[in-house]
């Protein structure tokens, strides 16, 4: 299984990647491991992704998204996320004291 997914920020500046293992790329760009980019831009929500069965077409979907305009990526985003809510924050266990906005 593959994934094209799409991570963003506050800001919603947005980052488009590939990988085999959702749950632990996502982690990684939370922690700040993902990227460089991911980790200067602090991008820590998931917002968007696809799954593929075939690693080439995730690469090849990915490949297309990258190609468009910023505005043909929101409407992608919208269309299935319109609040644009982390996707992934009930995937990893929080500790009782930890806020919710971290």
């Amino acid at each position: 299984m593959y994934f094209v997914y799409i991570m963003t920020n506050r800001s919603r500046t947005l980052y488009l990647g590939v990988t085999n293992n959702l749950v632990r790329r996502v982690r990684e760009h939370k922690t700040g491991t993902g990227s460089e980019f991911t980790a200067k831009y602090k991008l820590d929500r998931l917002v968007y992704f696809e799954r593929f069965e075939d690693v080439h077409n995730a690469i090849e979907r990915e490949k297309r998204i990258k190609g468009w305009l910023r505005i043909k990526k929101i409407a992608l985003i919208v269309s299935v996320n319109p609040a644009w809510k982390d996707l992934s924050e009930e995937w990893y266990e929080r500790h009782q004291y930890q806020s919710q906005s971290a």
